[in-house]
């Protein structure tokens, strides 16, 4: 597992059309000029982010910018880096481009402008066999597949391995059973994956990422149907992922207190742009925190963990 690095998550290291020397990170010129008036709660300082550059990165965003509809961009020149062995948490309000984000770093969008890389490689030129054995995609909703046990869902995550004939190996199988012994639902096996609950669905479906056995795991709120239990259940999976096998996983999350308590960095999208980004004693500052998501929040740190968690504040 690669060792800990202070520079593993990367801002924008320029404004637009300024070169890599310049000294004035995009990300905080972002929400400096367009914020004016939009709440009154300060701008970001600038030691929350950060600006090394991303030629070392493991899974590298260079300059993204993409919209659904012309006119309307949803990325507008987004850049990150993200260091091998880490989880790193996205963080953000609605509409701010996290989801389209995802979809762009595991190749199911292509950006109008800008690149992805991982492992210095252009995603573009990964076969899709090769790319799908190096990274999974867990989406923030999936339909159920009708007439599918939650093994055979599971076992699905092990099509990149299986060959040209698609069948499945006695390792494939210990693999998938594996897969759903880690996230707690190894007595879903023999249900239909249309009978169960929303939250019960979402760990099968992380389980088949988990039986895929990539080196990048993408998840979009992998935890937002369910109870606190399975909550930490699972961001304590993918911690362990990260610290025991050196995988690199990267979660969308709306809920600020897991991310600071699992996440090795996060990263704060708004409008479209790196806003801040860091460790989560960088990003989850009232500074940070309050003219992104435009309401006032209080911050304290966990004296037995030494993490910080958020409070919100009602306006006075």
């Amino acid at each position: 597992m690669a060792a800990e690095n202070r520079n593993s998550v990367a801002a924008d290291p320029g404004t637009p059309g300024a070169t890599g020397g310049s000294e004035t990170p995009r990300g905080l010129e972002t929400p400096r000029t367009q914020r004016s008036g939009r709440g009154g709660y300060g701008d970001p300082p600038r030691h929350a982010l950060r600006k090394p550059p991303n030629d070392n990165a493991y899974l590298a965003a260079d300059d993204l910018v993409f919209a659904y509809t012309p006119g309307a961009p949803v990325l507008q020149g987004l850049t990150m880096a993200l260091a091998r062995g880490r989880l790193a948490c996205v963080l953000g309000p609605n509409g701010s481009g996290k989801t389209t984000l995802l979809r762009i770093l595991v190749g199911l969008l292509v950006p109008a402008e800008g690149r992805v890389r991982l492992a210095g490689t252009p995603l573009e030129q990964y076969p899709r066999g090769a790319l799908a054995r190096r990274v999974a995609y867990v989406p923030q909703e999936t339909l159920a597949a009708v007439g599918f046990t939650a093994l055979e869902t599971v076992l699905m995550g092990r099509s990149p391995h299986t060959g040209a004939l698609g069948f499945e190996s006695t390792g494939d199988w210990h693999a998938a059973r594996e897969a759903l012994r880690r996230t707690d639902t190894e007595r879903f096996a023999q249900r239909s994956l249309e009978d169960l609950s929303g939250g019960e669905r979402q760990r099968v479906i992380i389980a088949r990422a988990l039986a895929q056995e990539p080196d990048v795991i993408l998840l979009d709120e992998p935890t937002s149907f369910l109870d606190i239990k399975h909550q930490h259940g699972i961001y304590g999976l993918l911690r362990r992922l990260v610290t025991e096998e050196g995988k690199t996983v990267v979660a969308v999350s709306h809920d600020l207190g897991l991310a600071a308590a699992y996440a090795d960095d996060l990263v704060l999208v708004d409008e479209g742009r790196v806003a801040a980004a860091g460790t989560p004693q960088e990003v989850i500052r009232p500074e940070v925190l309050s003219p992104v998501y435009e309401t006032p929040v209080e911050v304290r740190t966990d004296e037995a963990t030494g993490r910080p968690y958020v409070l919100p504040r009602p306006p006075a």
